[in-house]
């Protein structure tokens, strides 16, 4: 054959396979880096849509499709897909509320109210333990824990944030961390004043980083001044930076913020202008119909905390009343030495049972209220929810793949119902962030397992032999 004829033959099999159905519906699909094809997607979107059989398709960290399968497999074609049939794709879920290296203190002191538990134990365990070592590896265990139970997003607050970011950033997980300040000096900063320089070097280390947005964290009203906590709103409104604080956690926050300021705590932060739409407010147990129309009024968000409270015994926060204000009131864990553990499936379940019973009513806290604390809500409650909290196109890809089959959800009648009453963290099966999987069939991708135990163990030596008497 020579060297004209092959090359005729060559152009005229091109010819052919160009002009294929085949070619043409391959070379219209637009190529993405994930397609999550299968299953039944809640999307948390305003219309609150759930897709039957539904498919959605991740480029560059974020969602660019989302429909029926046969709508996204039209368009989109794809490096990695992932076939979900037979599950549920949810948003991540958000706990807006942590002191994540604190799972090194799990179980430390148990059955004491707030003052004895923070005055007599953790302050001086924290005393003699908290070093940027102890900070990683608590984190380490905290952020294994929680994408094991599809948290994809938390709001954090407690020292060396710095360090927290960091090991935070290598996992793979979204975020909003705070460094606290407080009056008295602590592991890494030793003033308040000092605590405020930290955090602007923080704050400009990792402003614009995809997972991570830094935050100041001020402990509460009753540990820094009215001085010092205007010195925080200052260093908010020049960098942009959140402002996580406790906020009317028990009843004597309230007496003793009254008798020094001659006001309830949420009444006594909006009249030093301390409060607006970058304040993430924690706890609230304390908030009376005023205070509440403040908090929506000023834009505060909200982070319940019902197993955390109740552990304490520091109340019963009014959600019901505060979902009816449309207040962002999302849902938290608090540290593991108040709860014990960092499950978002546990607090839904728990937020929407508390409510029923203080309040004598049933229909209190719907479990689709509940879940939505945990998404979209919990979103809005960190200022985020332009980003997180729902899937929708445009949004940030963090997602849960959930399985529907085991004896604890079979049979399905109402899918919100099956998720906040009968799903547990160990259905959880998939957690992608940001585009990128970081748990596949229950196997961490971005954490080692087994060393994180080992060195959490070897700290619990540690922490006990400091304690001893």
């Amino acid at each position: 054959m020579t060297k004209i004829l092959r090359i005729l033959i060559s152009l005229l099999l091109i010819t052919l396979i160009s002009a294929s159905p085949l070619f043409s519906f391959e070379q219209r699909r637009t190529r993405v880096d994930l397609i999550v094809r299968g299953g039944k997607f809640v999307t948390m979107d305003d219309a609150r849509r759930v897709i039957e059989d539904g498919a959605l398709a991740i480029q560059g960290g974020r969602i660019v499709a989302l429909g029926t399968r046969a709508e996204v497999d039209a368009k989109y074609t794809a490096g990695e897909t992932i076939d979900a049939t037979g599950k549920v794709i949810i948003p991540g879920l958000i706990n807006t509320h942590t002191h994540v290296p604190m799972t090194l203190f799990r179980g430390l002191a148990d059955d004491l109210d707030l003052q004895e538990w923070l005055t007599k134990y953790i302050f001086p365990a924290e005393a003699k333990n908290v070093t940027e070592d102890f900070v990683r590896t608590g984190t380490q265990l905290g952020l294994a824990e929680m994408i094991r139970g599809g948290t994809t997003t938390y709001c954090d607050m407690y020292y060396f944030e710095d360090a927290i970011a960091e090991e935070t950033a290598k996992a793979g997980v979204r975020g909003l961390l705070g460094e606290t300040v407080i009056r008295f000096p602590v592991a890494d900063n030793k003033t308040p004043d000092d605590a405020i320089a930290y955090t602007g070097r923080f704050v400009k280390k990792w402003n614009g980083h995809a997972l991570i947005t830094p935050a100041i964290a001020p402990h509460a009203p009753y540990t820094l001044t009215e001085e010092q906590l205007k010195a925080v709103r200052a260093f908010s409104d020049r960098t942009g930076a959140p402002i996580v604080i406790h906020v009317a956690e028990t009843r004597k926050e309230v007496e003793d913020i009254e008798k020094e300021h001659g006001a309830r705590p949420v009444a006594y932060l909006a009249r030093i202008g301390f409060l607006n739409n970058r304040v993430i407010a924690a706890h609230v147990v304390w908030a009376n119909a005023e205070e509440i129309a403040l908090l929506k009024r000023l834009g505060v968000g909200v982070a319940h905390n019902p197993q955390s409270n109740m552990k304490l015994a520091s109340g019963v926060a009014p959600v019901p009343q505060m979902l009816a204000a449309d207040v962002a009131v999302g849902l938290g864990t608090d540290g593991a030495a108040s709860n014990n553990d960092l499950n978002m499936w546990e607090e839904m379940d728990t937020a929407a049972k508390l409510h029923k019973v203080s309040t004598g009513d049933p229909k209190v806290i719907s479990a689709e209220q509940a879940f939505e604390m945990a998404t979209i809500r919990g979103a809005r409650a960190l200022h985020l929810d332009s980003q997180i909290g729902s899937l929708e196109v445009g949004k940030r890809a963090d997602l849960c793949i959930v399985d529907l089959d085991d004896l604890n959800q079979t049979p399905l009648y109402n899918i919100y119902s099956h998720l906040v009453y009968a799903t547990k963290a160990s259905d959880v099966r998939t957690v992608i962030i940001e585009g990128r999987v970081v748990m596949r069939d229950r196997n961490l991708l971005t954490l080692d397992e087994n060393g994180i135990k080992v060195r959490a163990r070897a700290f619990r030596e540690r922490i006990s032999r400091s304690l001893a008497p």
